[in-house]
């Protein structure tokens, strides 16, 4: 009698996620309307979104420093600082006597600036790698101030607080990203300074999500929570947590460096401020700290809503007040637009923690799970 042969295993048919199609379709549709919005507004308009876009860059390195890896870190301004400074030192003519300049191409000035950064980072990794919580908070703390003092000091790499220096004009293969070069027309509109920084901006937006997206669902994005769950339980999974730390640290500085250029480039002038209350001071690290606790702690989009909301109000509500004519008073009482904003985003911070820990990212998430196409048959 010939063996019977069992039945084939019915095949799995696996169903393609219509939510991710529209995620991925939302995006393509932002993508569409952030391309096409210098056609449509002035320059003063496309300046607050740039101010957005260095928020953005910047809220996404230190989310998965504080998110991912449960690193907290206060020393964002120091490597926005460190970024800057890079970038003019190594972009900056060599031929001006008072300040120092190597004369490179302002690209490979931009990649300077970041390999910079993270170099920084990993210098000070050994010091994150032995602190945790508030302590590190702390000792990252410290390094805004000596960002700040060494570029008061060094007037011939920052040009001083009294003036400062002006950042190279940036430029990518001979293409000017200011009013010289070639005139560009699109749909009738010319395309100037304000058009081509929007559109340098945005490239440089999207490549920062897209490899934050790709490292936080590799293994690199897997050890860093492991590290932040339990760093013994990473340490028997096999997980090198000092490399671990070390490497998140070097990323979060690398793309705040980066911020650092955008924002020197944005600013058009390098001028370490002369208290913590400047540019590159203590209000800059808690403005970073407060987009990522608002976007949700660890999410990348969530970074981009928290910029959204830290860097834009006050760019909106400038604007606004001059048709308004708004914040008209004087004196240390005065309401201005950057006071009106930290009171919005202070009180932003306080309902995240009471009611939602999880951020405008949590949010989103239980409205995509309601919108979730339940499958028959399968355990939900």
């Amino acid at each position: 009698m010939p063996p019977v042969t069992p039945p084939a295993p019915p095949v799995e048919v696996r169903r393609r996620d219509p939510l991710r199609l529209v995620r991925l379709l939302l995006w393509l549709a932002l993508l569409a309307v952030l391309l096409a919005l210098p056609l449509y507004l002035d320059a003063a308009w496309l300046k607050a979104g740039q101010y957005m876009m260095i928020g953005a860059v910047g809220a996404i390195g230190l989310t998965m420093l504080i998110g991912q890896a449960g690193q907290l870190s206060l020393a964002h301004a120091f490597f926005l600082l460190v970024g800057a400074t890079a970038y003019t030192v190594l972009s900056g003519p060599t031929d001006d006597e008072r300040v120092v300049g190597l004369g490179l191409d302002p690209g490979l000035a931009l990649l300077g600036a970041v390999a910079v950064s993270t170099l920084l980072g990993l210098a000070f990794a050994p010091v994150a790698g032995r602190l945790r919580g508030i302590y590190l908070g702390v000792a990252s703390l410290s390094l805004v101030f000596l960002g700040l003092y060494f570029g008061q000091a060094f007037e011939s790499l920052t040009g001083g607080t009294s003036t400062g220096r002006s950042p190279a004009e940036f430029s990518l293969f001979g293409f000017p990203f200011s009013n010289a070069g070639p005139e560009i027309e699109i749909l009738g509109v010319p395309i100037r300074q304000a058009e081509r920084v929007w559109y340098l901006f945005l490239a440089l937006t999207v490549i920062a999500f897209v490899l934050a997206r790709g490292a936080v669902t590799s293994r690199i994005g897997r050890a860093w929570r492991a590290v932040r769950d339990s760093e013994p339980a990473a340490a028997v999974m096999g997980v090198s947590v000092g490399r671990a730390k070390a490497g998140a640290f070097a990323v979060s500085s690398a793309y705040a460096g980066l911020a650092g250029v955008m924002t020197v480039l944005w600013f058009d002038i390098l001028k370490p401020d002369e208290s913590e209350f400047g540019t590159y001071g203590i209000n800059v690290s808690i403005a970073y700290l407060a987009m990522v606790i608002i976007g949700g702690l660890g999410s990348v989009p969530g970074a981009l809503v928290g910029a959204l909301l830290v860097n834009g109000l006050p760019q909106v509500l400038s604007l606004y007040a001059a048709d308004l004519g708004w914040f008209t008073g004087t004196g240390d009482g005065a309401l201005t637009p950057i006071l009106i904003s930290s009171f919005v985003y202070g009180a932003a911070i306080i309902l995240v923690v009471l009611f939602e820990p999880g951020g405008l990212a949590a949010i989103g998430r239980r409205i995509a799970g309601r919108l979730t196409v339940k499958h028959p048959g399968k355990e939900q």
